[in-house]
């Protein structure tokens, strides 16, 4: 098992927009974050990104903060990117599974026209919510990646 702590936690009302940090959050079985843009009943419906890359990203001159790149939980430990799909991560009282890793990047993205570029698509990874929680900064993180023992 790894584990990790969540640094922001990021809602937006619309998609392809920056996300802000709210602190604290409901999620809903099988809907996402409540009154977050990216909720539904689909595969998508909470987002994640690793700090470091954040940290690497500005680095490079860039200058984002927490959402920038609509991720919904920034989180500090663990890297999201070599997560596998099935992954189930344990978040405050939250329980979610992860069903994507990356995306393709829309030409609307609200980063990429302000900074040219965007890490979601390779180092975002995507979840849905099997129990529902609240999840606020600070609480800790573990990933069970499947067929390793914890």
């Amino acid at each position: 098992m790894i584990s990790g702590t969540v640094i922001a936690v990021c809602t937006s009302q619309e998609k392809g927009t920056e996300k802000q940090n709210v602190h604290t959050a409901v999620l809903r079985a099988n809907w996402g974050i409540e009154g977050d843009a990216h909720a539904g009943e689909w595969h998508r419906q909470v987002s994640l990104l690793s700090r470091q890359k954040v940290r690497e990203f500005n680095l490079l001159g860039a200058c984002v903060t927490d959402g920038a790149f609509g991720e919904n939980l920034l989180v500090d430990g663990i890297d999201c990117a070599s997560l596998p799909v099935g992954t189930v991560l344990r978040c405050g009282e939250a329980v979610l599974e992860v069903t994507q890793i990356g995306k393709e990047c829309h030409q609307a993205c609200a980063i990429r026209q302000r900074v040219g570029t965007c890490i979601m698509p390779h180092q975002g990874i995507f979840a849905r919510v099997l129990t529902g929680g609240t999840v606020r900064e600070g609480d800790t993180i573990t990933a069970e990646v499947p067929g390793e023992a914890g």
